[in-house]
């Protein structure tokens, strides 16, 4: 009875239709250069041949100069170097397809589904950050209700702790918000009939989280195997993440031999994030 109760408010606590608006948000970008020729390389950057009309729609020229007024009229602008930059602006460098879309992303938080919607280019480090920041919100949630006496701020958790019955449930909830995300970034189709599948696959593995969601509802001692425990919520979520990523990108999952590697990689680095995260918020913690 619990666990259906905790499912009811797993699909309560979810809004298919806010992360859908967010990811179908028109995305303006800008493009400043002294060139066709440049104009066209900044265009090949962001959408490359084959590219569907939608990343094409997004993209605009902004001028040979633009002012801070101007510029405001798009949600950032593409420079190339040695022309004015705006406070929106980026300088491009020709083939810097890795450390550009990042600090985009990182710089508009706002834009991270609708800009990897939009634009394929953005889809990895997009993903990538979905995944490492639910990953942890899992570490973090089964760090807090395994310590006695903790109350967590809001600052800590954007959630009600005492809100599930089982530790199981929040950690599930988190890995269902995480697919549509993932699915929104990729230009899926996004909600639970339109991935029935992926979701279905999250819920019968959540039975499988019973026995961690029994030893981290028990209240333990201060440091007594605390970091394994939320090492196992990061890996097992970061692990589902990376299948998701995997689906929605090559309509293919991980095999069972890459997700005993990843998980091993995933449990290695989720002790570590761990450690920092307890030592952050509650002191010292044995990570043993």
């Amino acid at each position: 009875m619990n666990l259906l109760k905790d499912i009811r408010k797993i699909y309560a606590g979810l809004n298919p239709d806010a992360i859908r608006g967010a990811a179908s948000r028109n995305v303006n970008v800008g493009l400043v250069a002294s060139s066709d020729e440049m104009y066209r390389r900044m265009e090949s950057f962001l959408a490359p041949s084959g590219s569907d009309s939608q990343a094409l729609r997004a993209i605009n020229i902004a001028g040979p100069l633009v002012n801070g007024e101007a510029a405001s009229r798009f949600d950032f602008v593409l420079c190339e170097p040695g022309v004015p930059v705006p406070r929106n602006g980026y300088v491009f460098e020709a083939g810097d397809s890795g450390s550009l879309p990042k600090l985009i992303l990182e710089e508009n938080p706002e834009l991270e589904m609708a800009l990897a919607r939009t634009f394929p280019l953005f889809r990895a480090p997009a993903s990538s950050h979905i995944i490492h920041s639910i990953s942890k919100e899992n570490a973090l949630f089964s760090l807090v209700t395994a310590l006695p006496n903790v109350i967590p701020s809001v600052l800590d958790l954007p959630w009600a702790v005492g809100e599930f019955a089982t530790d199981t449930a929040f950690l599930t909830m988190n890995q269902i918000r995480m697919a549509l995300q993932l699915a929104a970034a990729h230009d899926r189709p996004v909600g639970y009939n339109e991935q029935k599948y992926q979701l279905g696959t999250i819920l019968g593995g959540a039975f499988g989280w019973r026995a961690l969601a029994r030893e981290l509802v028990g209240k333990i001692p201060l440091g007594g195997g605390l970091i394994p425990k939320a090492a196992v919520a990061f890996a097992g979520t970061y692990v589902v993440g990376l299948g998701l990523e995997k689906v929605n990108r090559t309509g293919n999952g991980m095999s069972r031999s890459q997700s005993r590697d990843a998980y091993a990689a995933a449990f290695a680095y989720g002790k570590k994030v761990a450690g920092e995260l307890a030592r952050s918020r509650f002191g010292q913690v044995k990570a043993t």
